[in-house]
């Protein structure tokens, strides 16, 4: 009864707004236009590997570059966003948060507005665990802090 209880439960977290593949998980993924040409999407990325993995690569058809960026802080203690071609490393059984504030996929020169209730397909690419495909859904009321941090400070 337990494990047919246990499987509802991971099948029914799938159904809303997660995706998985054998080793990484993606859970409570949303997306945000910062204006009409450009916009983000957070997400958890969980490694239920036992080694250390990288996110090296996000894709989608829905702007004409797909990036993953960080913000940092410069010299004069301004912050920055800026592309990190390396990638984000996702330690063996751990979570690495993409957040507003923080590292994010980035999507620039939209090919449309994003809108509220819009969902965005995004393919993650990682070293290891190979492509994981995303239906991201656009959500333009989240506010900072529901879940991630805030992202409305950065230049584009």
């Amino acid at each position: 009864m337990f494990f047919k209880s246990l499987t509802l439960a991971a099948v029914t977290s799938l159904a809303f707004g997660s995706a998985a593949s054998a080793e990484m998980m993606v859970h409570d993924a949303y997306a945000r236009a910062s204006n009409k040409m450009s916009g983000a999407a957070f997400m958890e990325i969980m490694n239920h590997s036992d080694s250390d993995d990288r996110l090296i690569d996000a894709r989608s058809d829905v702007a004409e570059r797909v990036e993953l960026h960080t913000h940092k802080e410069d010299a004069n203690g301004v912050m920055q966003m800026m592309h990190v071609e390396e990638g984000f490393v996702i330690p063996a059984g751990e979570t690495h948060m993409l957040q507003r504030g923080g590292d994010h996929v980035m999507f620039m020169g939209l090919n449309h507005v994003l809108e509220d209730g819009d969902t965005v397909n995004v393919t993650l690419v990682f070293e290891k665990a190979g492509e994981v495909s995303v239906e991201i859904p656009v959500d333009m009321e989240r506010k900072a802090g529901a879940g991630h941090g805030d992202h409305s400070g950065h230049s584009n």
